[in-house]
């Protein structure tokens, strides 16, 4: 593997790590009386950039080279990005549905209810989720480690390594399986089109799709789509009796 993309994954390790550092300031941010959430995500923001930033310097090479052969063209690059997008989103329903039903775990992703309430505190936080950690995790996941093992095995053992560690990297076990499918459906999208670019996109519309639905779906709304619901069934109980 290039020297390049060792880097590439250490920048992305390095970043993940970082928040550590902010740990001997924390008597002194107390003291302070500074929100350390508010802190936290900041960092987050800022380290995320600079990741993105730092990674698009080490694949200027990458970014210059001619497009791979057989590489989809311009219009059937952008209907695999939206193919994309509506096949990751059934995956993750077939997979939700598996978790809840045959395992018996319970629906719900931490890890999204912790970057939506980043979002909500720092508004411009929605660049991570949207447009930094797609950029980061396509380039280090299907560009890089699907990327080099495809190569050398085939697309099963490729896409097996790749997936599981997208989704271990994720931290919520419970949910590998979620995170395992949209793993298999970017990769899938990256051979298809031999463009990194859609699954990026793909991911970052998924995300973006996450995003604008937890907006939406407030306590509020669930509690007035629940009335609707139980209107519904009654309306259907009347006119058919039961």
């Amino acid at each position: 593997m290039p020297a390049r993309y060792w880097y590439v994954i250490l920048t992305y390790i390095l970043m993940q790590a970082s928040s550590f550092l902010l740990y001997p300031f924390l008597p002194w941010i107390r003291d302070q009386g500074w929100d350390l959430s508010l802190i936290i995500n900041w960092w987050s923001v800022v380290t995320f950039l600079l990741a993105v930033i730092i990674t698009c310097f080490l694949l200027r090479s990458d970014m210059r080279a001619p497009a791979m052969r057989n590489a989809t063209g311009a219009g059937m690059t952008i209907l695999w990005i939206i193919i994309g997008f509506f096949g990751a989103y059934v995956g993750q329903i077939i997979a939700a549905s598996i978790e809840t039903y045959l395992l018996g775990i319970t629906p719900g992703s931490e890890n999204t209810s912790v970057l939506m309430e980043a979002v909500r505190q720092v508004p411009v936080f929605v660049l991570i989720v949207v447009v930094c950690a797609p950029i980061l995790e396509e380039i280090i996941f299907r560009k890089i480690i699907f990327g080099e093992i495809y190569k050398r095995t085939n697309f099963f053992v490729a896409v097996l390594v790749s997936a599981l560690l997208f989704g271990l990297v994720h931290g919520e076990i419970d949910h590998l399986l979620t995170y395992f499918s949209m793993g298999v459906v970017f990769a899938a999208l990256y051979v298809k089109t031999k463009r990194i670019i859609v699954p990026i996109m793909a991911h970052g519309l998924m995300n973006l799709t996450v995003v604008i639905a937890q907006f939406y779906l407030t306590p509020e709304r669930l509690e007035q789509l629940e009335r609707t619901r139980q209107q519904l069934e009654n309306m259907q109980t009347i006119i058919f009796g039961g």
